[in-house]
């Protein structure tokens, strides 16, 4: 049992060790000896937490006792190391900070350890999470799970092939221009950005653009989304853009869908978008018909008009470039050539940051009017599937593009705050994942998951694992 037990998703886990089938100090053993044997070959994991065991062994006693337990008690998660964890270094992917090690944990973690969880490690990321890819100079770079040489994507890319590779069931990510979905589409999991304010960024860094950043789970399942989201959301006390949005409602994920109204798209406003992915967008909207939702063929021709994706980049160039040179003063050597290509990019004008910002308020008035007769979005999870990794020019369809246009198809609702989950829903011709994405009403992620939930079901050959 506890070479499969590394496969099994947070809920079935909490079920299993709440029931007294498995052990925590068990669960914790086979996700450790896991990452001993795949960890060396994809380089996901980047920092032990050397109280598991003693925490596995607490649970375990809590079980034994009869003792009230959390939801996911016993049950272990991972971490991007841009989120604090008291006492356990946390590098942001920088030597700037290779030997930072935090006095408090982020609201997240306190509220995974709240609910039982055992953290078990720290995962990899781009330096300051600025790239679409994730390498750093700490750790170096992460593979994908799925195909030695593919990027896992970024910047959350160590959750997403962690928990791909079985070495997590359930992780915190974070997302300001699609780092928790590219990552969950280019390695084959779940995804959830919440609404923005929904859960507090409090001990996350860095402290920029958090009026679009968003914290998450990255997950195995869409009912483990749905069991993170309930625990890590509510205002802390700390978090401004937290401060006045309640819990969100519970998601009845079995629910039908008959009369949902759902429109979709495959590729305008976002193209070029890989031909194979188009088709899962339509296969999904398929089975979203057959299950009685009300599909819609939507013209996303607004967003073709206007590169978010320029914007997305100009406004965070205009946030980032000054903080960076503040951090990098005297150590320039020492960034990543990730950062390196932000700083060198320069500040961008005032009025050219403004002309963005009109363009994202625009954005947010469009979407309000799309989403006015409409309960959801389906689209593509992604531009494309998992890109060669250190790659920059790989070709969609024929035409080049940056790897900077993955976050076509998910910057806009980092801006909006929209809640959008990332779903698996097919494979490439060479086993690569690929993904479908669901965007939400503001404050209804109920609905997104229960979309994801019946296309998780109907997602074709979901029982694959990684060649490893």
């Amino acid at each position: 049992m506890s070479d499969e037990i590394v496969w099994a998703d947070a809920t079935e886990l909490a079920r299993l060790i709440r029931e007294g089938n498995v052990s925590p100090v068990e669960v914790i053993a086979g996700f450790t000896r896991r990452i001993e044997a795949a960890n060396p070959a994809i380089n996901a994991v980047v920092t032990m937490a050397p109280d598991a065991m003693d925490r596995a062994a607490e649970a375990e006693r809590a079980v034994t006792a009869g003792e009230d337990l959390g939801p996911l008690h016993g049950v272990p998660f991972t971490v991007k190391d841009c989120i604090d964890t008291a006492g356990l270094r946390t590098t942001r992917g920088s030597l700037l900070f290779a030997d930072r090690v935090p006095d408090a944990d982020a609201t997240v973690v306190k509220r995974m350890l709240g609910a039982g969880a055992i953290m078990i490690g720290k995962t990899n990321m781009p330096e300051f999470a600025l790239d679409a890819d994730s390498d750093n100079r700490v750790f170096g770079a992460t593979e994908n799970p799925w195909c030695h040489g593919r990027s896992p994507g970024g910047s959350s890319g160590g959750e997403g092939a962690a928990i791909a590779a079985g070495m997590s069931p359930l992780g915190l990510g974070s997302d300001v221009g699609g780092s928790i979905r590219i990552p969950a589409s280019f390695c084959g999991i779940v995804g959830l950005k919440a609404t923005h304010g929904r859960i507090p960024l409090t001990g996350h860094w860095p402290d920029i653009l958090l009026a679009s950043m968003h914290v998450g789970p990255m997950a195995r399942s869409v009912r483990d989304a749905a069991l993170a989201l309930g625990i890590l959301s509510g205002p802390d006390g700390a978090d401004p853009y937290a401060g006045s949005v309640a819990p969100p409602a519970p998601a009845h994920l079995e629910a039908p869908l008959t009369g949902l109204r759902v429109a979709w798209s495959q590729e305008p406003g976002f193209a070029p978008v890989d031909r194979r992915i188009q088709r899962a967008v339509a296969s999904a909207a398929d089975r979203l018909a057959e299950l009685g939702a009300d599909m819609e063929p939507v013209d996303m021709e607004f967003l073709a008009g206007r590169d978010f994706t320029e914007d997305h980049l100009c406004a965070f160039n205009f946030e980032a470039v000054p903080a960076i040179a503040r951090l990098a003063e005297g150590r320039r050597g020492d960034l990543a050539p990730s950062t390196v290509w932000f700083a060198e990019a320069g500040q961008p004008s005032w009025e050219r940051y403004l002309e963005a910002r009109s363009r994202i308020g625009e954005l947010r008035a469009w979407t309000g009017e799309l989403m006015r007769s409409r309960d959801a979005l389906l689209i593509p999870g992604s531009a494309m599937p998992a890109f060669v990794r250190g790659r920059s020019d790989d070709p969609i369809n024929g035409r080049r593009v940056t790897k900077f246009h993955v976050t076509k198809t998910t910057a806009p609702w980092d801006y909006t705050g929209s809640p959008a989950l990332s779903v698996p829903f097919g494979w490439t011709e060479d086993g690569l994942p690929i993904a479908v994405q669901v965007v939400g009403r503001r404050y209804d992620e109920a609905t997104v998951l229960r979309i994801g939930a019946a296309l998780e079901a109907a997602s074709p050959d979901s029982g694959r694992r990684p060649p490893l």
